[in-house]
């Protein structure tokens, strides 16, 4: 009988215990009827976490009865809690609704960590360009070098210009990239990357600001990433056309340009598709007086063409696919030559009518072209994102008589890559985990050849193998620590050459050609990043980073210019940058503000510097600092205002003591430091939905670090910047739904200045003025 009765309590006191607990299943959407995937799920008192699936879906099983709470977070979602019962051996099923978060501070990103998050949970200063900025800029300018530098705090004033060349961010040179693949060509920096495609086909630009250890080679100083458009319409076909004219207001002779960009773009099902093209001609551009600009890397009398197609299927709601081609040219067509002016008595560069040499300058064509793989592993919540991608791109340079017999050089560079992220969070009752990992493979071909076919730079041809592992560990949804390491491991392939010959244009020598033995470069390195960051209130929420960058230094600058005969007698060491960064955001009702300081020390450098009318890489320590302050007012629900200020310095330890004091060590030129900039915008929508007006302010200011040669002048890139100051503004009227007006006015106060870069720079055939008053007008029309 005892044998019995303890039988039948082994088995049925089981199904008691089992009968006193439940399940919960549960549905996650956000307020636009969308699946909150990869968001947190806690179920309160029970140290029990989960994160939902692809479709936003959860379960808790074996839950004891009772009353709960189910807490639910996750990137670009409002915190929310939701009570549920739970029934003995029932099954609970929930559906909770979350917010999108659209605030600043909440905004979505993906450039600092490779992988989706909010800017609250980054321990380091990032910078967005949204969608409705881009929008409003291109009324004004298409030129993203002019929208970056009102938006970017530390970004250097732009050069108005093709070349961005001294557009440093924080006195360091930064990867360009879009859609996550580099433009930039630190082998042989041509600086033409910032205009890598028309503004037009941006849906956002995020710039990530210090030494960045996880995207590897040349971002050194930080990155902008391009992130292309993507269609956010339920609809299978909409249009947008616009229509734009532009000219000086100074003086309209000949400066009248045009723009038509048309865009397709829809979803339907399973399909996702985005198609656009972009023509821009350009009139002559004239300055303050209503002088033509000089033609050498000028944006006047250009023909620029932009072709976009994106095209995404999605498999299942687990898996898709997306493919994307972007094309861009931008090429000058002149009956303009340079005249050179007179940096020491204050002439001005100018032109006159006549025959440029050569072939036309500009981007002769940058192809990019990409396929993505994305989806769900299927393993412990990991998601991937695997893609290839070609780029290319050949831009072409102007005439200079510093070669023998003069020349036209020309930069080519073709990447092929490959690339692996997987993501994996993790949750535990008051902290989540997240893991992001994997590997880049590239290769890099790049020389630097003249037009005729002469070799300038020899190809270098550069493979790059890198994996990476980032962690993020959040707790208690305020305190995220950060820290991830990345390997890199570059080979670059270089044959024999010989230099070419080269003219001083002021004293006529010439340096003789020098046979070159090549070789393989070899590099390997280990870099790291660590920050962390506590959001504990919205009144206050500090962060502290440290970070490194790796950058193969500016290899064709130190060929082209060898004077050993083999590379292996040559400096090509690369750059390891170390990036200390602090600061803290607050936001007080309507009021956000940002302060940030900086450190950035390099123990050997890569300063190019001019000298006896050739570049040539001074490779000595480096130490540059400074900080940035930024606040946003919501003023009123349709008054919107903006201001920055940013500052930066830098010095050269040229004897390579560790002191920075020295006789001998000076500071960094005006091509890595620019002056300090004041920045600030208003945006009034006057008449909500029908009449906006956008007014931008950008203040350059003074820098003055060198004295003057003993010939009463300034060195190249040593000469004192004066103080300008810009406004501009763009004024839109909508006449309903699908059709708007929009005028943009450029440098509206026409100010008479020398730009940043022509002051600094000290060359009499580049001492040129700034854009003077000019228009945009511009017809957009949606269906």
């Amino acid at each position: 009988m005892n044998r019995r009765f303890l039988f039948l309590c082994l088995f049925v006191f089981p199904l008691i215990a089992f009968a006193q607990t439940g399940t919960i299943k549960g549905t996650v959407q956000t307020n636009n009827k969308k699946a909150a995937a990869s968001a947190s799920v806690r179920l309160k008192g029970q140290k029990k976490a989960t994160i939902t699936d692809n479709e936003g879906s959860f379960v808790f099983e074996q839950v004891e009865a009772g009353i709960y709470k189910l807490e639910i977070s996750g990137v670009g979602y409002q915190l929310t809690e939701k009570e549920v019962t739970v029934a003995g051996g029932e099954t609970t099923e929930v559906n909770i609704e979350v917010t999108e978060l659209q605030t600043q501070l909440t905004e979505i990103i993906v450039s600092a960590g490779r992988t989706k998050e909010t800017i609250d949970k980054v321990p380091a200063s990032v910078s967005v360009v949204g969608y409705k900025t881009l929008q409003q800029n291109l009324t004004i300018t298409s030129n993203p070098g002019d929208i970056l530098e009102n938006r970017v705090p530390g970004l250097a004033p732009s050069t108005g210009l093709s070349s961005n060349s001294g557009q440093t961010l924080r006195g360091r040179s930064l990867l360009i990239m879009v859609d996550g693949v580099p433009q930039s060509t630190p082998l042989r920096n041509g600086a033409m990357d910032l205009r890598a495609l028309d503004p037009a086909v941006v849906e956002r630009i995020e710039v990530v600001k210090g030494a960045t250890a996880i995207y590897g080679n040349g971002a050194a100083g930080g990155l902008i990433n391009y992130f292309t458009r993507a269609p956010k319409t339920g609809k299978l076909f909409n249009s947008q056309t616009s229509v734009g004219s532009t000219g000086s207001l100074v003086n309209n002779s000949n400066s009248m340009g045009g723009r038509l960009s048309q865009m397709f773009y829809g979803n339907t099902g399973k399909l996702s598709y985005v198609l656009s093209g972009v023509y821009e001609q350009t009139g002559e551009y004239k300055d303050a007086d209503g002088d033509v600009l000089p033609p050498v890397y000028g944006l006047g009398e250009t023909d620029s063409y932009n072709a976009f197609a994106k095209l995404g299927y999605e498999f299942s709601p687990k898996h898709k696919v997306q493919a994307s081609y972007n094309f861009f040219s931008s090429r000058q067509t002149t009956n303009y030559v340079t005249v050179n002016g007179d940096y020491k008595t204050g002439k001005k560069t100018s032109a006159t009518e006549g025959q440029s040499k050569g072939v036309p300058q500009g981007v002769r064509g940058n192809h990019n072209l990409g396929v993505q793989f994305s989806g769900e592993t299927g393993v412990a919540n990991t998601r991937y994102d695997a893609d290839v991608y070609y780029q290319s791109v050949d831009n072409i340079f102007f005439f200079s008589e510093a070669f023998v017999g003069g020349g036209i050089s020309r930069i080519l560079s073709k990447k092929t890559g490959a690339r692996l992220v997987l993501n994996t969070p993790l949750t535990y009752n008051n902290f989540d985990a997240n893991f992001t990992y994997g590997l880049d493979a590239q290769r890099d071909v790049t020389s630097q050849p003249l037009v005729d076919g002469r070799v300038w730079v020899p190809e270098m041809d550069m493979f790059n193998l890198a994996p990476f592992v980032q962690t993020k560990l959040t707790f208690f949804d305020k305190l995220v620590l950060k820290a991830g390491v990345r390997y890199e491991t570059v080979n670059i392939g270089v044959d024999d050459y010989a230099t070419l010959p080269s003219r001083n244009t002021t004293t006529g020598v010439v340096t003789p050609a020098m046979d070159v033995k090549g070789g393989t470069l070899k590099y390997k390195a280990l870099v790291a990043n660590a920050g962390l960051r506590y959001n504990l209130s919205d009144y206050f929420s500090p962060f502290v980073s440290f970070s490194q960058g790796f950058s193969v230094s500016d290899i064709g600058l130190v060929l082209r210019s060898a004077r050993v005969n083999d590379i292996a007698k040559i400096n090509t060491e690369a750059v390891i940058v170390n990036s200390y960064e602090t600061g803290f955001t607050s936001k007080i009702k309507n009021i956000r503000f940002e302060a940030t300081g900086y450190i950035s020390t390099s123990s050997l450098g890569a300063n190019s510097v001019y000298n006896n009318g050739a570049f040539v890489v001074v490779r000595a320590p480096e130490f540059i600092y400074g900080f940035e302050l930024a606040a946003d007012v919501q003023v009123l629900k349709n008054l919107q205002a903006g201001v920055s200020y940013s500052y930066v310095e830098g010095k050269l330890d040229a004897n390579n003591d560790g002191d920075y004091k020295g006789q001998t060590d000076e500071y960094l030129p005006g091509q890595r430091i620019s002056p300090p900039k004041i920045a600030g915008h208003v945006d009034y929508a006057i008449l909500p939905g029908k009449l906006n007006v956008l007014v931008q302010y950008t203040g350059i200011m003074s820098r003055n670090r060198f004295a003057k040669n003993s010939a009463g002048s300034y060195d190249p890139y040593k000469a004192p910047v004066k103080a300008y100051n810009l406004f501009n503004t763009s004024i839109g009227y909508n006449f309903n739904a699908s059709t708007s007006l929009n005028l943009g006015v450029e440098n509206m106060f026409n100010e008479n200045y020398f730009t940043a870069r022509s002051q600094w720079g000290a060359f009499n055939d580049s001492y040129t003025k700034g854009k003077g008053a000019s228009y945009r007008l511009t017809l957009n029309v949606k269906i």
